[in-house]
């Protein structure tokens, strides 16, 4: 006797299909175009303020016009604002019974090494205002860092050797440098703003007033110059 195979057809539910409100919820996924105008404009002044960081050439010469080798030129900005701190640790070397450099310009905040590479022993000292410390006979490097985090100078010795001295010149400000035999010093990475620029050199008196000029810096290199009333040695 015959069979006979029905074949049962799968009847779903229709659905009507909103296309308007899928177009929506597809364009909700996208960023606004208002977000993506922030993110450009973010981008755009982030870079506009890395291409207005310039450079700063300072002149330095001494009372009688000579070019003054080891004067520290620095850049204060002239409104309050938050400034990078120090990074790295310095150094300030004994050899030939001498501190090399003779002259140190850091940041206020700046931790400084003084490892002893001579032969003999040294005590290395500073009673100035500024930073006093005392690191007792040594060679080699001392266990601790000095940190200095006050502003001004100091003048730093040899208990044991006299003819030892050495200067370092503190500053609130990550903006400086020294100058070299030809009495020039360049600033590098200055941002664009209002400044107070600085001059100062060991042989200057010591209650002198550090000489200072105002300065507009642009997105573009500028210059300056100071004559400060001191001898070149």
């Amino acid at each position: 006797m015959p069979v006979h195979h029905r074949t049962h057809i799968l009847r779903l539910p229709s659905v009507d299909i909103d296309q308007g409100a899928m177009v929506k919820r597809i364009r909700s996924r996208r960023p606004a175009a208002s977000a993506l105008h922030a993110l450009a404009f973010t981008a755009m002044a982030a870079c506009t303020c890395m291409s207005h960081a310039a450079a700063l050439t300072v002149q330095v010469s001494d009372a009688g016009g000579q070019a003054l080798q080891d004067a520290v030129v620095y850049a204060e900005p002239a409104v309050a604002q938050t400034l990078p701190k120090p990074q790295k640790p310095v150094e300030i070397e004994q050899k030939g019974r001498k501190f090399i450099p003779l002259v140190t310009v850091i940041q206020t905040g700046t931790s400084i090494a003084f490892p002893n590479n001579d032969t003999v022993r040294h005590h290395v000292y500073s009673f100035s205002p500024a930073k006093v410390f005392d690191l007792k006979l040594y060679i080699g490097q001392p266990e601790n860092p000095v940190t200095f985090d006050k502003a001004g100078t100091v003048v730093i010795g040899c208990n044991i050797h006299d003819q030892m001295v050495g200067y370092i010149h503190i500053v609130p400000t990550p903006y400086f440098a020294k100058t070299d035999a030809a009495g020039k010093a360049r600033i590098e990475g200055l941002p664009a703003g209002r400044y107070q620029i600085k001059a100062w050199h060991y042989g200057l008196p010591a209650q002198a007033q550090i000489p200072e000029q105002p300065l507009t810096m642009t997105a573009s290199d500028s210059t300056a110059s100071f004559k400060l009333d001191t001898k070149a040695r």
